[in-house]
């Protein structure tokens, strides 16, 4: 619901038109009142790319300033809290956490199960909130790997992002979660690439016998 207020209308996204709560017995709802959203999402089968999608020039550079212009705006959550950082980075990483995280809004849910072809729109706004920098456009870049012409794309239109040592850290993070997913038996095709990356940015192997959760 924050989004729909906060975040300006340049992000393409379905307008909330309501939100209903109610209570039945010990538990209680909430629906949302959404526009329809006719052209399909990228993806529809599965969070990550297994074929390169050819979207054409005007799509990613939407791409590009709709995340720009969200990060201006004022989150009200932090999403990927500092304290699983702390726990995530060395048991998924192999790595010591950060000792400074910058953050940011973003959408804190940026795989091509949540946007739309063409024409351009996020879904699933769940998770918006403060997020470590390059966070957004290192998940997308993840969800990528098996597709190396789009990775690449990615990680050339968000360079000055991820190139940073804050963007850096926003990738790491994004990449520590998928390896969680990855304990949890999710994205086995993709576990093999994430290891890689995760080498390329740190020079560390990631465990890959790391327990599904963090410890507390």
């Amino acid at each position: 619901m924050g989004a729909s207020l906060l975040v300006p209308h340049d992000v393409p996204r379905p307008a909330l038109h309501g939100v209903h709560d109610w209570v039945d017995g010990e538990w209680s709802y909430q629906s949302e009142v959404l526009d329809r959203v006719p052209h399909p999402v990228v993806s529809p089968t599965r969070a990550d790319l297994v074929r390169d999608p050819a979207l054409p020039e005007p799509w990613w550079g939407l791409l590009r300033r709709s995340l720009d212009c969200l990060t201006q705006v004022e989150g009200t959550k932090e999403t990927v809290r500092d304290t699983w950082i702390e726990r995530a980075f060395p048991q998924f990483l192999g790595i010591p956490a950060p000792t400074k995280i910058e953050r940011v809004t973003g959408h804190g849910d940026l795989h091509w199960g949540n946007i739309t072809g063409q024409p351009l729109t996020f879904l699933d706004w769940e998770r918006w909130g403060r997020v470590p920098v390059g966070y957004d456009p290192g998940l997308l870049h993840a969800h990528s790997l098996l597709v190396p012409t789009v990775a690449e794309r990615i990680r050339a239109d968000f360079a000055q992002v991820l190139s940073t040592t804050a963007g850096r850290i926003g990738e790491l993070a994004a990449i520590a979660e998928l390896l969680q997913a990855v304990a949890r038996g999710f994205y086995p095709e993709l576990a093999p690439h994430l290891l890689d990356r995760a080498e390329e940015l740190t020079g560390v192997r990631p465990p890959v016998s790391a327990p599904a959760e963090v410890n507390a």
